[in-house]
């Protein structure tokens, strides 16, 4: 159950008209009171006789009773208070009732003697009222409402144990702004799938995932197509700035912006700088990638170092000091926003959903040593340079590679998190690593359908041989996966392994010896990705079928794609 308490406003019959309105507004349906600060206010939703100028006229009488110079401009306190999804439907009782426990718990009516409010909870749809009151009680004092929101919110927590309803995890006051009533419906209106405050908070997070400078940050806002104001000192240098959407107009035809501070925490002006003001001097990862980098390459290069930040990242996240891996898993949120804006069409969604879900998992009171993640801040900017990926080769499945890699990382974020006590962020990694898995399973099922073919087209003594080298490097582990699908394509792999001069029992050990695989639901899955990285191997399976004789043979295409259509068949998630 979600209370959200919306900054006071001017007008009273304002507000009414707005929650009794229902032709403009496809979820207002019957609207009408539930409670009141009497029980007996005028409803215009069920009353033909009452008018929403009556019940505006009884909440604002003790506003009107004041002399005019003390009367407050801002005197419309507005809050909804509305379900999970998930839910039963209230009857109209139940919300009556949450509705004097929320204005009590907030101090509009505190009850017990205490002078109050004037208040009423209007319902125009079954999941969520709206409680509109009027800020001076009866004997013409502002009440104490002091933090209303985090009062309502701790009310709620008290509601849902009683009433059996999800429990909403507590905020720790890191998250972004929610996005108003007034925008929600704006956006309704106007047929976009998030609030203007949502879309520039997803494009300004996508322009700085990499940026290594003020000017490319700004550059990357112009190109997206916001409309940009920066706030300068007397002596010229930049203090902040804002951000609006060309078409996001207010009532007199200006454009709406937004600070960047109001868009989240961490993306105002000096937060953004600590991203590329941080000393990596000391940082105690190693950087293979800044060895070999000579440029930034390609989809697949970029999402091979992507895939090797990430690894090293894991470890950080799971041993490394608080401060650092904070640093580490905001980060991964850069990253996450990188791939998902240069992905293929059959990933973009789910990746872009993971990246949205985990912009929460990315801030928290542990404040960020920002300069040791600078491997993983290179590999988002790699993406961003090295351009969109086609969904299929190498960039494919090099896209599979880096969000194995990632779920990894993020299901050793929320482990972090969990530690520390941050219910929200861990549940947001947790949302974040349940779209990973998805957009996986897309990007992976043709590269492991091929090399499942493959597996499957290996001659008997190599597929021995193959099965030999398992249960000599895994005993353990090896009869859980030579009973999975996946064990067909990590055969393959072992055999390009063997094949490139590689030992395939060491590279077994290695990779396991790097990260449990207990959790793992493939760890066939795994395994192939892991060795393909470390053995420098091609990600995408090639058409050619080593024999006992070090000799090939090429797979008949229609062979690959009737393993492809196999293999999804018995694809497990990660």
């Amino acid at each position: 159950m979600i209370p959200s308490v919306n900054n006071p406003g001017s007008r009273t019959i304002g507000l009414l008209n707005y929650l009794y309105a229902t032709s403009q507004y496809e979820d207002h349906t019957d609207p009408h009171l539930v409670a009141s600060f009497d029980g007996m206010s005028p409803d215009p939703g069920r009353d033909p006789n009452a008018t929403l100028q009556d019940l505006a006229q009884l909440l604002d009488q003790p506003v009107m009773a004041l002399a005019e110079h003390a009367r407050p401009v801002k005197h419309v306190w507005h809050t909804s208070v509305r379900a999970d999804p998930g839910d039963r439907t209230l009857s109209d009782e139940e919300w009556a009732d949450i509705a004097r426990r929320i204005v009590a718990a907030t101090g509009i009516d505190p009850g017990g003697g205490l002078s109050g409010c004037r208040w009423a909870a209007v319902r125009h749809a079954d999941d969520h009222i709206h409680i509109v009151a009027t800020l001076v009680t009866e004997d013409g004092h502002h009440p104490d409402d002091y933090r209303s929101g985090a009062r309502a919110q701790a009310e709620a927590r008290l509601i849902e144990k009683e009433l059996g309803l999800r429990q909403v995890t507590p905020g720790d006051g890191t998250a972004a702004q929610r996005p108003t009533s007034a925008e929600r419906h704006k956006a309704e209106r106007q047929g976009r799938e998030r609030t203007a405050r949502e879309e520039l908070r997803e494009t300004v997070r996508r322009a700085v995932a990499g940026a290594s400078s003020e000017e490319e940050f700004f550059e990357r806002l112009a190109a997206a197509g916001l409309l940009i104001r920066q706030r300068a000192a007397p002596s010229g240098d930049l203090l902040g700035y804002k951000v609006a959407l060309p078409d996001d107009l207010n009532r007199d035809g200006e454009p709406v912006f937004y600070p960047g501070a109001r868009l989240a925490p961490d993306l105002s002006l000096p937060r953004i700088r600590e991203r590329w003001s941080g000393n990596a001097q000391d940082d105690p990862t190693p950087r293979q990638e800044d060895v070999v980098r000579t440029g930034p390459g390609g989809p697949a290069t970029a999402r091979r170092r992507t895939a090797s930040a990430a690894w090293q990242a894991v470890l950080v996240v799971e041993h490394g000091d608080d401060a650092v891996a904070a640093a580490y898993i905001a980060a991964t949120g850069e990253v996450l926003d990188a791939l998902a804006k240069t992905s293929a069409a059959h990933t973009r969604r789910e990746l872009r959903e993971a990246a949205w879900a985990f912009e929460r998992a990315s801030r928290s009171h542990v404040r960020a040593v920002r300069g040791h993640d600078r491997a993983l801040r290179q590999a988002a900017r790699d993406l961003v340079h090295s351009g969109p990926a086609l969904g299929r080769g190498e960039d494919g499945a090099t896209t599979a590679m880096a969000i194995d890699m990632l779920f990894f990382l993020i299901t050793a974020t929320i482990h972090w998190h969990a530690r520390k006590g941050h219910a929200q962020q861990a549940e947001a990694a947790t949302r974040a690593a349940e779209h990973l898995r998805t957009a996986y399973e897309s990007a992976a099922a043709q590269p492991l359908g091929a090399l499942y073919q493959r597996g499957r087209s290996l001659s008997r003594s190599l597929r021995q041989r193959q099965t030999a080298v398992l249960r000599e490097a895994l005993p353990e582990l090896a009869e859980r996966i030579l009973a999975e699908p996946g064990w067909y394509a990590l055969a393959a792999t072992l055999t390009d392994a063997e094949s490139a001069g590689h030992d395939p029992a060491a590279l077994l050990t290695e990779a396991v010896g790097q990260r449990e695989l207990e959790s793992a639901a493939s760890v066939s899955d795994v395994l192939v990705w892991r060795l393909r990285r470390a053995a420098d191997l091609p990600a995408d399976t090639t058409t050619t079928v080593p024999d006992d004789h070090g000799t090939g043979r090429d797979t008949h295409p229609a062979q690959a794609r009737r393993g492809s259509h196999s293999r999804r068949q018995g694809l497990q998630t990660l």
